[in-house]
């Protein structure tokens, strides 16, 4: 047999239809019980699945196996009086002696019905509870002798009073808490007066297992089964509880969903009526940009992932606006653009020239690309590295170089960068993820193969954030950065079409492995020819358009230009003179408003009136009166320089005593040369008396413009010749080169920069190392105009070539007389 939707019948009565008896099923007394008399000795067995049936207590049963249908037809027929006994083994279809328990309970048959599949119903009630004491037989069903079980007496005391109150309280409140009860069980709980059957009809009615309730089914006490059902209701409270609990949240869940559901439904209604567009709409926007969209199909796979991501969400959710960013950015880079190469290099050094004056290496390296592009259309982009001065169009050159190759332009500032992702971006869990500049500038550039400009790469800092420089490698390595990958993009994105040309003032700040990457372009700075030149041409044009004159309102005399540059500028680039080019211009756009009298020729004079007395003088070399006074060619960061070395001696006991803020590596090469002429004294006719008898004092001005470095070498040694053999140096001459204590002359940089310096200060012949004759064969010759160069290997063909033979005075007459005599 099965038992299908078993719960015992909660009505107060029932009317027995064929004899009229009326039947209680909730009674005060204990009578529900059959008498011993009226029960056959030999009693028919219907086992029963998942379900207990106790005493007074109705119960509908669905009855399936065959010979349970023959026993309950046969009994209903008869006495109707059965053994009703749970299955201990309800794995077992057909069920003997051995899968029963062995304590069940006597059953009257109230009523059947066959229903029209073929299965009987029958609504039966507990009388006695009975154990089987002898099986009688198994066929045509089970038979067996039986004992009745009586229930233990017990005394009504408070403590049982206790026990039941709390039973039909807990019942209660089982019924508040599981609204599948229907609300005849609570009429019928107040209706059970008798506590033998209320807690035969708590037991049958309380969730439990099969096995617990054939445990109180079992118990003779009634104390004991109290207890025991007490028990198990309290569990079935805490389970309610705990199951109301959860209820409780997850309708609230549902209700807020249900009402965001409802307000979105009636936003997109509202939206579609004043034609504006949902979340929906702009998701499909963006997967029909997508589909129009040429790029690598692994992105566009991604891109539509992502899209189906954004359409599961709820648009109100936090990641929502982060995911549709995400997919923007993916459908806006351009990922397969690219901008066509004009490959007229005639053209193109038309543009470069018009933009800018000189710079000759970095033109014809832009042709040699051009050219080879022309001839092998997958070049890679070249990485290069501007470097030079400030001033002398390092960033303005990258804009020429992209009209010149057709590409777009894109710059990117890196200038006190210290943030890692700043170069990589950052992942989009953080909040306000964004990605990187590259990736930025990329998307703004529009195509995959812009001129893309680093400026100031020298000036990349880094700290507990990361070091930018070294996420810089990646971009900056033609065999790494065709895969270059975004912290925000997640994605591998191309690089390798990109024609980067970074910019620097030293090269010095720059990471190793960084500078090893780029291909170095010096750029030195402009001569004054140069600078008049580019005043003429692009200076002045541009601030007189600026400024809004015409060229009949103003023009500029090449004196004037060149008393500009001199006077009132002292620099590599080109910044300040356009400056003062706007200074002058201003002057005269004033003038014409005011409708005063002005000069349309500016010249010298004019110059000096509008901006009054010089700022500079000029850098002239000094004179050769003195021994010990020695021109010397250094480097600066806004180009070449000259500067004075100069040494006297006063009496004293040896001691040295160097000034001019000069840095270590100076003073090494101070006590070099020094160390020099102490061990060659005799070799270069210096009594070796001086150095005990005479403190020695160098002097480098400006006393307040730090110093340092090692080309002073060969013009500190020469200082110090000079004054120790009292023989003056050769006129209009100035030199620069490192020495070391064996003599031996070596090379040293900006060269350029300093011939520049000695031609601005009519210097005439230039001293330096024999290695450095290969940076002069790259120097134009309008440069070297005017200058006779020396080439030396050993100091001593420095002094050969700087001392006169003519002395001051004899050095001997610095020896005190009575040292003379000894």
């Amino acid at each position: 047999m099965s038992i299908s939707n078993f719960k015992p019948l909660l009505v107060p009565e029932y009317i027995d239809e064929e004899s009229g008896e009326l039947i209680q099923f909730v009674s005060s007394s204990d009578k529900t019980d059959l008498p011993a008399k009226a029960i056959p000795t030999e009693l028919a067995v219907l086992p029963i699945k998942n379900t207990v049936l106790f005493p007074g207590v109705v119960l509908p049963i669905t009855v399936g196996r065959q010979k349970s249908i023959e026993l309950v037809k046969k009994s209903y027929q008869g006495n109707k009086i059965i053994g009703v006994v749970a299955q201990e083994n309800t794995n077992k279809e057909e069920p003997n002696f051995a899968d029963l328990f062995k304590v069940g309970t006597v059953a009257k048959i109230l009523k059947m019905f066959v229903l029209p599949d073929g299965n009987t119903t029958i609504i039966i009630q507990g009388k006695n509870r009975f154990k089987i004491t002898e099986e009688v037989s198994e066929e045509p069903h089970l038979m067996a002798r039986y004992e009745l079980l009586k229930e233990k007496k017990i005394a009504k005391t408070k403590e049982m009073k206790a026990i039941f109150d709390s039973l039909k309280e807990s019942a209660s409140k089982i019924l508040r808490l599981n609204p599948e009860i229907p609300d005849e069980a609570q009429v019928a709980l107040d209706n059970i007066e008798n506590e033998t059957f209320l807690t035969h009809f708590l037991s049958s009615n309380v969730n439990a297992e099969v096995a617990d309730k054939q445990k109180l089914l079992e118990f003779n006490d009634l104390k004991e089964r109290a207890k025991k059902l007490l028990q198990l209701m309290l569990e079935d409270i805490q389970q309610l509880e705990l199951k109301h609990e959860i209820q409780k949240k997850v309708h609230t869940d549902i209700d807020q969903q249900q009402r965001d559901y409802f307000l979105r439904q009636q936003m997109r209604v509202l939206q579609n009526e004043l034609g504006q567009d949902g979340p929906d709409q702009e998701v499909e926007e963006l997967r029909k940009k997508g589909d129009e969209k040429s790029w690598p199909s692994e992105i566009k796979e991604h891109f539509d992932k992502e899209l189906d991501k954004i359409l599961r969400m709820n648009s109100a959710a936090a990641e929502y606006p982060v995911a549709m960013n995400y997919a923007e950015l993916l459908v806006d880079l351009p990922w397969a653009e690219v901008s066509e190469d004009n490959y007229d290099l005639k053209r193109a050094r038309k543009i470069l020239d018009q933009d800018h004056f000189g710079l000759e290496k970095v033109k014809d390296r832009i042709l040699e690309y051009l050219a080879v592009r022309k001839l092998k259309n997958d070049l890679k982009g070249p990485i290069l590295c501007l470097y030079g001065p400030p001033g002398v169009g390092k960033t303005s050159l990258g804009k020429s170089i992209a009209s010149a190759l057709n590409r777009k332009y894109v710059r990117m500032s890196l200038g006190g960068v210290h943030d890692e992702a700043e170069i990589r971006g950052h992942r989009k869990t953080y909040i306000g993820a964004m990605p990187g500049k590259v990736i930025q500038n990329i998307k703004k550039g529009g195509t995959s193969n812009p001129v893309f400009i680093l400026d100031e790469i020298d000036k990349v800092n880094s700290d507990f954030r990361g070091d930018p420089s070294s996420a810089l490698l990646e971009v900056l390595d033609p065999e790494q950065n065709f895969g270059f990958k975004d912290n925000y993009l997640e994605v591998d994105y191309d690089l390798s079409k990109v024609l980067f040309i970074a910019t620097a003032n030293s090269l010095d700040t720059i990471q190793p492995a960084l500078r090893d990457r780029m291909e170095i372009i010096d750029i030195s700075g402009y001569t004054l020819e140069e600078k008049v030149e580019i005043a003429k041409k692009h200076l002045i044009p541009k601030q007189r358009e600026e400024h809004g004159l015409k060229k009949s309102n103003i023009s500029f005399d090449k004196t004037a230009i060149a008393k500009l540059v001199n006077d009132y500028t002292r620099e590599s680039g080109v910044r300040g003179l356009e400056r003062k080019v706007a200074s002058v211009i201003r002057s005269t756009a004033k003038s014409i408003v005011m409708e005063e009298k002005y000069e349309k020729k500016i010249t010298p004079e004019v110059v000096r009136d509008v901006l009054g007395p010089e700022i500079f003088d000029k850098e002239l070399y000094e004179g050769n009166e003195m021994p010990g006074v020695v021109t010397g060619l250094a480097w600066t960061s806004a180009g070449g320089a000259i500067l004075f070395i100069e040494s006297s001696l006063s009496r004293g006991k040896g001691k040295l005593t160097i000034s001019g803020q000069l840095g270590d590596v100076m003073k090494e090469s101070a006590m070099a040369a020094l160390s020099y002429l102490r061990s060659n004294a005799d070799n270069l006719g210096i009594d070796f008396r001086i150095f005990e008898n005479y403190d020695l004092h160098i002097h480098v001005p400006a006393g307040a413009v730090p110093k340092d470095g090692p080309s002073a070498g060969i013009t500190l040694l020469a200082s110090l010749a000079s004054v120790f053999s009292q023989r003056k140096i050769k006129n209009k001459l100035a030199m620069t080169g490192e020495i070391t204590l064996r003599g031996k002359v070596l090379p040293v940089g900006g060269i350029k920069e300093k011939i520049l310096a000695a031609k601005r200060a009519g210097i005439r012949e230039i001293i330096m190392c024999q290695q450095n004759q290969k940076d002069i064969e790259e120097i134009n010759d309008n440069y070297l105009k005017g200058l006779k160069i020396h080439f030396v290997e050993h100091v001593q063909e420095v002094l050969d070539i700087a001392l006169l033979n003519q002395k001051v005075k004899d050095p001997m007459e610095f020896i005190l007389p009575e040292e003379k005599t000894n």
